[in-house]
């Protein structure tokens, strides 16, 4: 299944080329990539198991 994101600067969801996984300061994981139609940087917080 492709990640989602939201672009900011086409704003509307887009599908995340290149999708990461990394770990913010705060500790919380997230998928990090690009918009394929702008290469503006998207992120979507991805959830951790309890």
């Amino acid at each position: 299944m492709p990640a989602v994101g939201f672009c900011v600067k086409c704003r509307k969801k887009v599908e995340i080329k290149d999708a990461q996984e990394v770990t913010l300061k705060n500790g919380r994981k997230a998928l990090k990539g690009s918009c394929p139609f702008c290469g503006t940087p998207v992120y979507v917080f991805v959830k951790t198991k309890a």
